[in-house]
């Protein structure tokens, strides 16, 4: 079952400033074209979501921003600076956090280790009990190693260890799939804390009613490129589309 819908943050001021503009990106994995010119931007503090059906490019996008596919054209600009043409670490360090789908939990240590081994790339990061006090389950788990945690426990990690390393920018991909409702109604309310807190998002989502709630606004990608974009008071009134673009 679906978690329920509940009232989104407040929206930042529409006149902020832009922390990521994706133009004209054009991605490859190899021989193969993945995405053909996606254009959007990321305000300062903002929540934006990408949604569209399995293959869209949604992922894509994210491992471009970060480096992690093969040849990129377009811009990337993040804070300010280009980076299309940066390797990834060069990336982080201007304050990126990425949270993948597969999540990348390291098996052989505990959850505590997991979550101290990635270096720090701000000043703004936070520490292990500000962490534990806003992932709870993760304080009772932090000497199990990472094969005794849970699909949820593991998602929570994933994300604590980002924001350990002082990242302003998060990339969060799919982070609700497949997990119980109850712990995806707590990730919700981590990402809208986070948002109230300063913190700009990037979510790729296929379940809407995740991200619908939590989005200042929402980009519908199709064959790798931006198709629409609804902002969070046009909701009700493009739900026809978005049923037949999504299936919601």
């Amino acid at each position: 079952m679906n978690p329920p819908l509940f009232n989104p943050v407040a929206a930042p001021d529409a006149h902020a400033t832009e922390y990521l503009r994706v133009s004209s990106l054009h991605a490859f994995y190899g021989e193969s074209h993945v995405l053909h010119g996606m254009d959007f931007s990321v305000r300062r503090g903002e929540c934006v979501a990408l949604l569209g059906r399995n293959g869209s490019g949604r992922t894509t996008t994210l491992r471009a921003i970060m480096g992690l596919t093969g040849k990129r054209t377009g811009s990337i600009m993040i804070n300010g600076r280009e980076a299309v043409d940066l390797p990834p670490h060069k990336i982080a360090q201007l304050g990126v956090g990425y949270c993948p789908e597969e999540r990348g939990i390291y098996a052989g240590l505990s959850c505590e280790e997991n979550l101290l081994l990635p270096p720090l790339v701000g000043s703004s990061g936070m520490g292990i009990d500000e962490l534990y006090a806003m992932f709870p389950n993760l304080a009772e788990r932090r000497h199990s190693p990472g094969t005794r945690m849970s699909g949820g426990e593991q998602q929570m990690l994933a994300m604590a260890r980002i924001l350990r390393t002082g990242a302003r920018l998060l990339l969060l991909d799919e982070i609700s799939e497949g997990l119980a409702p109850v712990i995806v109604q707590r990730l919700a309310e981590v990402i809208a804390t986070l948002k109230a807190r300063g913190f700009t998002i990037l979510l790729v989502e296929q379940n809407f009613r995740f991200a619908a709630p939590l989005a200042d606004r929402l980009f519908v990608v199709e064959h790798g490129q931006v198709v629409a974009e609804i902002a969070q008071h046009e909701l009700q009134e493009k739900r026809a589309f978005l049923q037949e673009a999504l299936g919601v």
